[in-house]
This record gives C-alpha cells, structure tokens and sequence, in this order.
C-alpha cells in the first residue's frame, strides 16, 4: 500500500537484510513502552478496573500495533499516525501469516480513515471484485467454505430444522428467503420433503434479491433439483425490501408462511430494522428464523476506537479460522479474507462519516448485532420457540463432520436471550434463532 502523504520517521533501505528485523525491533519497543506507561498508571490509579474484554493475544504484534494506530487518529495525533501507519506498512502482507494479513487489511482501513478516503478506497475494491466476479466462482467459493467450516452450514441446518418443524403436514409451504449463500441452503429441506412420510407438499420459495443478476440462474438450478426430488416447486424473485407485503410475495390464503433470515438482516439499515420485523408480522408466519454472525458494530458507531475493538476482535477470529481451516496457499482462503477487507474498510473509514450514499435499500454497512440485541428488536412482534432437541441433536452431527475446535451453545439463564451459538475455541461467532406469532 502506498502511504506517501506520510514522511516515514527514519531512512531504511528495503533491501536490507535487517529491514524487517529493525522494523519489528522498533515496533515491539513502542509496544512495551507503552505497555509500562500503562502499567505504571494502573498502580497510581484506583479507579481502573482489572477485568479487560480484550482476547489473549500473547505472541501477537499485529493486534497491538493496530491498536496504538486507532487510538492515535482517534485522538488526532498526526505525528504518532504517521509513524504506526508506515510501521504496519512496513510488517504487513496479505499474503503472510495470519497476523501479517491483519496488519495489511487493517491498515488499509486505517489509512483511509486518517486520510477521508473511506469512500473512494471501497468504490475502487468493489469495483475490483465486480469485475473478478461470476457466479460459478461466486459459487464455488461459497461451497469450498462450507466444505470446510460449518461458519454458514450452521444456520442452515438449525433454520431448516425449525421451518420443517414448523410447517410439518401443512400441504402448501411459502418460504421468503433473505439470505446471502446463493439459495445453498436449500437442497437439503427438499430431500427432506421428499421423503416425508405424508404427501409431498408443494414449495414456493421466494427469495428477497441482493445479488439480482445471479438469480434467474440459481433459480434454474433449483426447479431442476426439485424435480428430481418430487418435490412440486415455484421459483420467484423479488427486488427490494419494499416489495416484501402479501400482494407484492404473492402470498395465498391456503399457505403455510416461514420467513427466513440468514446472514443479511445486519445489511438493513438500523433505523429500518424493527420496520422491517413488523412487516414480518404482517404476514402471519408459523415460523421466522434469523441466523447473524455475533458481533456489534452498532453500539459503537459513535466512538471510533471502540468500534475498531469490536471490528478487530471479530475479524482476528475470523481469520485465525480460515488460517486453520484453508491451506496457507489457498485462493479460495484469499478471496474469503478480500472480501472482509471491504467490510473493515466500509465499517471503519465510510460509516457514520456521512460521505457515503448507499444506493437502493440495504445498507452495505453490514452493521452487526449480536444475539441479545436482535432478541430484544424481534420479541416487539414475536415470541421466542427454541429449537427442539432433535434440531440441536441434527446440529451438533454437522459440527461433527469439521476439525476441532467448533461447538454448540444453547443459551440458558438469560430470559432476554434465546437461541442456539456456534462457538469457535469457545468464541462465540454466529447465533441463531427460531420465532414464532
């Protein structure tokens, strides 16, 4: 990355043999530096608290350097920004370990904050992404990642767990799917409705559009799967939360109504977000579910260090994932981190700036919430239902199916939270949830 505004503090050859060495040397030193000065306050001050929400990091330099980065354009310290800046462009690569790759794609974010280039950087990378795109590749990707981490399977096998469950012997099922996996999710409950032991019931499954142009393909792809299946299936697109009433899905009377909601009720703007759960309401499903990934980018927004914190903790978690689950030399493993690159950068250097206009009616912003906080936005117009244990059982025979380190958490002794986590090394990282009228 180019980070020419900046005068790097000290004249040092790249070619270098020692380069790295003295760059890290120097960074590790400002750490314990201010490592002690912080130390030093803690034993004068009486009012600072032992406990810290940061995770163990021992070993990790990119996550500290960051760290002292973010706090410095926080506090408007050009002269210490500048410095951060050119260490971490010095030690970063997205192409090295897992703390390298942080570093790189922080970085960039960083640097478009400091620099208000937050929108021009995110038009250039998605433009970029566009351009590289197709949907056999988009497709690809998506299914290599389930291959190897049940990071999205997850949702799907408790979601279509509780919709089956929820729908059992009605004769016409209406699924409205908000989802970003391509309609990946589906293939599975039409097995499993074709091998119910009533008569087959016909689905009509209607799917709220992000990714348009892939749509009509996808669809063709699922009439014929249901076909073999025997299942009787209707295939509708719509574009636009606008359109998401009784008249504009098309529902009927005799239906059976199940609202799906995976991974993309974070990408709806939050002031829009109880709307669109009365919405919801209006169209009198047996069952809703909603799957997001654990984080909360909302709280924060206000306060640009800690929404770094909580940007910052989610993705080194992500990324330590795909570092154990992908090959070092994986491309499908780069094009998982590029993509979450675009995300740091909208999330830390565009959001909340108000020099970014969003085009259409979701919010690119992806602006998290964890679990408890979509609890208390969807009990205004639901109740929760829990997952049965058969759900739970079918669950935890998937996490079986991945290396170490993955598991299920019920939620209990919180009367303001329901719903099922899946954790990684103990981290909670996505939940899910089933409601109900």
């Amino acid at each position: 990355m180019d980070i020419s505004p900046y005068t790097t503090p000290k004249k040092l050859s790249p070619h270098s043999n020692n380069h790295n060495n003295i760059i890290a040397d120097e960074a590790a030193a400002l750490l314990d530096h201010n490592n002690m000065h912080r130390s030093n306050h803690s034993h004068t001050s009486t009012s600072r608290s032992s406990d810290s929400s940061e995770p163990s990091e021992d070993g990790k330099w990119a996550p500290k350097l960051l760290r002292e980065c973010a706090k410095a354009i926080s506090e408007r310290d050009s002269s210490k920004t500048h410095h951060h800046l050119w260490m971490l462009n010095e030690l970063a690569s997205p192409y090295g370990d897992c703390d390298q790759k942080l570093a790189s794609y922080f970085l960039q974010a960083l640097f478009c904050r400091a620099t208000e280039s937050g929108e021009r950087c995110y038009k250039t990378l998605s433009s970029v992404a566009e351009k590289n795109h197709s949907f056999d590749s988009a497709m690809r990707l998506i299914l290599k990642f389930q291959e190897v981490s049940p990071w999205t399977t997850f949702g799907h096998v408790a979601s279509n767990g509780a919709i089956l469950e929820a729908l059992e012997g009605e004769p016409k099922l209406h699924i409205i799917d908000l989802s970003n996996t391509l309609c990946t999710q589906w293939p599975t409950l039409l097995e499993a409705l074709a091998t119910r032991n009533d008569e087959t019931p016909h689905l009509k499954l209607t799917v709220v559009a992000i990714a348009g142009s892939v749509m009509k393909e996808i669809g063709q792809r699922m009439e014929k799967f249901a076909r073999l299946m025997g299942v009787p299936f209707e295939f509708n697109v719509i574009s636009g939360l606008s359109q998401i009433t009784k008249e504009g899905l098309g529902v009927q009377e005799d239906e059976a109504i199940a609202v799906n909601c995976v991974g993309t009720l974070r990408r709806v703007e939050i002031e829009e977000r109880e709307n669109l759960i009365r919405v919801f309401k209006s169209l009198g499903p047996k069952v809703v579910t909603v799957v997001e990934e654990e984080a909360d980018f909302c709280s924060s927004r206000e306060n640009f260090v800690k929404c770094f914190e909580e940007c910052l903790k989610f993705y080194t978690l992500y990324f330590e994932m795909l570092e154990e689950s992908f090959p070092p030399t994986s491309n499908e493993r780069l094009m998982l981190e590029r993509e979450c690159s675009r995300t740091i950068v909208r999330v830390l250097a565009c959001c909340g700036s108000g020099e970014f206009e969003d085009d259409g009616e979701f919010d690119c912003c992806e602006r998290r919430e964890r679990g408890i906080q979509w609890c208390e936005r969807l009990r205004s117009a639901f109740s929760p239902s829990g997952f049965s244990d058969d759900v739970v059982d079918d669950v935890k025979a998937l996490l079986k199916r991945y290396q170490p380190g993955w598991s299920l958490v019920v939620s209990q002794g919180d009367e303001h939270l329901s719903g099922i986590y899946l954790t990684w090394k103990e981290e909670p990282v996505v939940w899910a949830s089933a409601w109900k009228p």
